[in-house]
């Protein structure tokens, strides 16, 4: 299924009046890694600022162990500190990489902005080698876009 096909769809799970916010994160992770074939782990992370950790919400993938990290640590860490993309080709190549599993090769996390402050990100991990393009950090950006939607105040 292409982004396009897929951006309708992530709009009616967040339409949805009748589930909470965590049912609708939960069913956007199935939704692109039933239907993304590189996007092997889908997660959200969110930011507690007053102990500067990233903890992590709805996923599916394989069971984690990193369920709380430090801002500046891991690829995610680092998001919570640039408030920028981070699309890392080969996570082999990166020094500041907390390895999830042995099979994840890359990783792409983009962060989820309300009101102008970084409340967390989608991260996802692949199994290829350099799967994500500039197509799929816009995909992404609009999934956080519209996420960002349920938390305004």
């Amino acid at each position: 299924m292409t982004f396009q096909e897929l951006q309708p769809k992530v709009l009616d799970i967040l339409h949805q009046n009748s589930i909470l916010i965590d049912e609708k994160l939960l069913q956007i992770c199935h939704l692109l890694h039933d239907n993304i074939d590189h996007y092997d782990w889908v997660g959200f992370y969110f930011a507690n600022q007053q102990t500067q950790t990233l903890h992590l919400g709805p996923y599916v993938g394989a069971p984690t162990d990193h369920t709380e990290i430090p801002f500046g640590k891991g690829i995610c860490g680092q998001v919570a500190v640039s408030n920028q993309n981070f699309v890392v080709p080969d996570v082999q190549a990166q020094d500041n990489y907390i390895a999830c599993s042995f099979t994840v090769k890359s990783e792409i996390v983009v962060p989820i902005f309300v009101n102008g402050e970084n409340i967390g990100q989608i991260d996802i991990d692949s199994e290829v080698l350099n799967p994500f393009t500039e197509a799929d950090e816009r995909f992404l950006e609009f999934v956080n876009h519209e996420i960002a939607k349920l938390y305004k105040y």
